[in-house]
Order: C-alpha cells, then sequence, then structure tokens
C-alpha cells in the first residue's frame, strides 16, 4: 500500500490563494483535475523526482462551512537541507510565515512549519 494524496480544504474563493502557496511557494506543479470532478471547485498540485515519477500529490477542495486543520497537516519531504531553506525563503518572499521553532525537534530530519493561503498547517522536512 501506499499513499496516493492527500486532501486539504480551503473555504469559497480560496483557490489563488492555494495556487499561490502550493505552486509558487512549494514549487508544485499544478495538474488538471478530470474533467468530472472540475465542477467542484479546487486545484490539484504534484511533485515528481528527477525521473518525473509522482513523488507527493496534494487536492485542495473548496468547503463550506470551512475550519483550517490547525493541527492536522500533510508533512513533504525535500532532498536536503538547501532546498528546505530555499523553500522556506519562496513561502516567506511569498508572504507567507514560516515557524522554524521546531527546526530540531524530528530526530533524523530538520523541518519547518507554515501554514498555507487558507491557514492550513503543513509540515516540510528534509533529511538531517
Amino acid at each position: 500500500m501506499r499513499l496516493h494524496h492527500v486532501q486539504v480544504a480551503c473555504p469559497p474563493g480560496g483557490e489563488d490563494a492555494a495556487r499561490a502557496f502550493y505552486g509558487a511557494g512549494l514549487g508544485l506543479t499544478e495538474v488538471a483535475k478530470p474533467p468530472e470532478l472540475a465542477g467542484r471547485g479546487g486545484y490539484w498540485f504534484r511533485g515528481v523526482d528527477a525521473r518525473g515519477a509522482v513523488v507527493a500529490e496534494i487536492h485542495v477542495g473548496v468547503e463550506d462551512p470551512f475550519v483550517p486543520a490547525r493541527k492536522a497537516h500533510p508533512a513533504l519531504v525535500v532532498d536536503d537541507v538547501a532546498a528546505l531553506d530555499a523553500t522556506a525563503d519562496r513561502l516567506e518572499d511569498a508572504g507567507f510565515a514560516v515557524d522554524r521553532s521546531e527546526r530540531t525537534t524530528f530526530a533524523g530530519y530538520l523541518r519547518f512549519h507554515t501554514r498555507d493561503g487558507a491557514g492550513n498547517r503543513v509540515e516540510v522536512l528534509a533529511p538531517a
């Protein structure tokens, strides 16, 4: 068994903030939703490795009423500490807060936490 995707929610009208965070901020590629699902709103984002294999997929769906996930969260792993720091810098440059207070609290990894444009918690890690 392997994980196919993680879905997070955004409020109605929150799609542009999702694009800014998951696309521009995290560097994931937006992919088209299947036509039968496109009418529901939201976006899908995908990360691929150097060979083009899908290694992460996040679906952003619209929920009404919306409540952000404050503790539950997706955790994405980047290749190394340089990529971790570059991702944090890119998110901050895009206006998203990055919390490095728990950087060394997960054995074997360095990490940070952030919140997407809807307030959902997201963790990014790199092997230490």
